[in-house]
């Protein structure tokens, strides 16, 4: 059975709409929680892929702390061993990083619903094509990266130019949230630390106008992100194949 290794930083930012996907697929999670386990050292050897979550936390914090330096060691060993890599926020930014990129703050933070515009090259990518040509996408950042070198740009929005890349084959990096679910951008706008960034960043909109636009943009963006996360899990490994029992097998006959 395939397994897959999960790096998470913060509770309040989990795998989303991509754990039941993953656990439908028939792939087993083994979850690093570097909140509750900063200690913790994981090797790659034993796992498919790796998919490393995002988290309030920024790259330039690795003195501070120091599991951002096993992250990196953890995703260069991904990458050397060819094993498909997605990386989400802070994932995209570290995986940024680990192939010798710069990241740096944000000329404007986004927070709330913006547009993504594919590139040409987004469009003809096996994964992120699965997002089309142009797609409301929840953000919530204040830092970017820049495109690694030898990587494809796939994607960016009017405020934030580097919003999507591919490394080789399978290594994905996402400044977006495609993985966010009602529940989740609710419990993000709860969260006093995550309510002051979005009132201190000037934006022009409040919790209220992400509500107003959560409902139509949500259901959009789940759609076509479900079919981008099966064509990275695809990568991964073939789906475990259902056991059919007598009852089936003969309600099939």
């Amino acid at each position: 059975m395939s397994r897959l290794l999960v790096f998470q930083h913060v509770a309040a930012e989990p795998l989303g709409t991509l754990d039941p996907l993953i656990r439908r697929r028939g792939h087993r999670i083994k979850f690093v929680n570097f909140e509750r386990q900063p200690e913790a050292r994981p090797n790659m050897d034993r796992y498919r892929g790796l998919i490393v979550l995002g988290g309030p936390m920024n790259v330039e914090e690795q003195a501070a702390r120091p599991h951002l330096r096993t992250e990196l060691a953890v995703i260069e060993q991904a990458l050397a061993q060819g094993k498909p890599v997605l990386g989400i926020c802070l994932g995209a930014q570290l995986l940024a990083h680990a192939l010798g990129a710069l990241i740096s703050r944000s000329a404007q933070t986004e927070i709330g619903w913006y547009e993504l515009e594919t590139h040409a090259e987004g469009a003809a990518d096996p994964v992120m094509a699965s997002f089309g040509t142009r797609l409301p996408v929840f953000q919530w950042h204040s830092r970017t990266f820049a495109i690694p070198h030898g990587a494809v740009h796939l994607a960016r929005t009017a405020s934030c130019a580097h919003q999507a890349f591919r490394y080789g084959s399978n290594a994905y990096g996402f400044q977006f949230h495609p993985e966010v679910n009602q529940a989740l951008i609710e419990r993000w706008l709860g969260i006093p630390a995550y309510r002051t960034e979005l009132a201190e960043a000037g934006l022009g909109h409040d919790a209220d106008a992400i509500r107003t636009r959560t409902p139509d943009a949500l259901a959009l963006m789940q759609t076509r992100a479900l079919a981008a996360f099966n064509r990275f899990l695809d990568q991964v490994g073939r789906p475990r194949r259902l056991q059919v029992g007598p009852a089936a097998a003969l309600a099939g006959a």
